[in-house]
């Protein structure tokens, strides 16, 4: 029987280490890799191929949702199953938009996790039940989904997305830049676009809306300059 393969993307060890245990005991699943970054867990994914990549939201350098994006641009057959503590709307909004195959809730039982990743390798979809009953038709694939009613909202592109999360972890231009392998000048457009789109005009205020809308989570320690 061959074996689910399964990549773990957490930036908590503790919690990674939790989710390997719990899906080590199914015969049917493998857990071939884990990544404490959105960007490692994009390189991984392209290296070792897992049919599932089970992702964090919040994770430093890149978030989730942001890989998630780029994961399934580069390869549309991997299944993603997001995994969050927050099941607010703006969260569920972005994972559907993203095309993930799944969203569950970190409170959820440990059963839930396997019966997910089964699921979504099958090219179903699967959602924590309280997320499911709020948005109707998620038991749908994720292309079927595509017409789905979203709210309405900025668009920003995968290079704004990074930049933003750069900016509101508290990083100047010159290690944007460098962590983007971009000039300084494209950052500080980039910087510049971002705060037209938003209709935002300074830093603090870029990282407040990178927080309300789950790109780095609160308690991510900052030094806005």
């Amino acid at each position: 029987m061959k074996r689910i393969s399964v990549l773990l993307a957490e930036d908590h060890t503790l919690v990674r280490q939790g989710l390997r245990a719990l899906l080590q005991v199914e015969r049917d699943i493998e857990v071939v890799g884990e990544a404490e970054t959105g960007r490692q867990a994009m390189a991984l994914t392209r290296k070792l191929r897992p049919a599932v990549v089970v992702m964090d939201i919040a994770m430093p350098l890149l978030n989730g949702l942001e890989a998630t994006r780029q994961i399934l641009k580069a390869l549309p057959a991997t299944r993603v199953i997001i995994l969050s503590a927050h099941g607010d709307d703006a969260y569920v909004d972005q994972v559907i938009a993203m095309g993930a195959s799944g969203y569950l809730l970190k409170q959820a039982s440990a059963h839930v996790l396997s019966k997910a990743v089964r699921e979504v390798h099958k090219g179903n979809s699967f959602f924590s039940p309280s997320i499911a009953r709020r948005f109707p038709g998620l038991d749908r694939s994720p292309a079927d989904r595509a017409g789905l009613p979203m709210k309405k909202g900025v668009r920003l592109s995968s290079r704004e997305m990074e930049v933003l999360q750069l900016i509101a972890e508290g990083k100047a231009n010159k290690e944007t830049a460098a962590e983007l392998d971009i000039s300084i000048k494209t950052v500080e457009k980039h910087r510049d676009h971002l705060m037209q789109k938003l209709n935002i005009h300074d830093t603090a205020g870029l990282t407040r809306y990178a927080i309300s809308v789950g790109i780095i989570e609160s308690s991510v320690q900052m030094t806005i300059v």
